[in-house]
């Protein structure tokens, strides 16, 4: 009975990890497709220029700032509906700078291909946020734990020499397992934090800001 929710927390922590590591990639990844979409605005004509790299400021700003609220359900789903209409307007705005007289096809080409990549980078950070095991399994981990508890204290009310120690040292440790696995499935929510990892979009927004 023990060792099967030990094996279940080693799948369900190691699930968890690898879930944090991932998110944390996904924003570097954002980072570097924003950078790229960025520069290849200067593939546009001229006249388009300041004003395409005016909306990828903005566009920065809401993803950073979609991701700093996440206890805030309504003000994250409003910021996030933002984003999407920047984005909407940043594609429709490129395809009119590429049908101007003097914008070059293949530049075109360039551009909406990392304006793609954009996109589809955010779809895909959507999903690894909702990304978390099934709920079965939490249910399953907490059911042995409490069966498990059960026959430590049956066993122990046939002792006469009762140790407090030892139920207390496994509810602490259960308890800090299951506090420790929730915390990394929602890393903005808690003590383990992947707000560091949002680092390379502060400084490419601040790279936008001094160019």
């Amino acid at each position: 009975m023990f060792g099967l929710p030990g094996l279940i927390i080693a799948f369900t922590f190691a699930g968890a990890e690898s879930r944090f590591e991932h998110r944390r990639h996904l924003i570097t990844e954002e980072a570097n497709a924003i950078g790229t979409a960025y520069l290849r605005m200067d593939l546009l004509p001229v006249v388009t220029r300041s004003e395409m790299k005016a909306l990828f400021l903005r566009y920065i700003e809401t993803r950073l700032a979609a991701f700093r609220s996440v206890e805030d359900a309504a003000a994250t789903k409003a910021i996030l509906e933002i984003s999407a209409a920047l984005q909407g307007e940043i594609w429709q705005k490129s395809v009119i700078a590429c049908d101007r007289p003097e914008a070059s096809r293949h530049a075109g080409i360039l551009a909406f291909a990392a304006l793609n990549t954009l996109i589809d980078i955010t779809t895909t950070r959507a999903t690894a946020n909702i990304d978390h095991p099934p709920i079965v399994i939490l249910l399953l981990f907490f059911a042995l734990s409490l069966i498990g508890s059960l026959l430590v204290g049956y066993i122990m009310s046939l002792n006469n020499r009762r140790h407090w120690l030892h139920p207390l040292a496994f509810a602490v440790m259960v308890s800090l397992t299951v506090f420790v696995i929730l915390d990394i499935e929602f890393p903005r929510r808690g003590l383990v934090r992947v707000d560091l990892a949002d680092k390379p979009l502060i400084e490419l927004r601040q790279s936008m800001l001094n160019p």
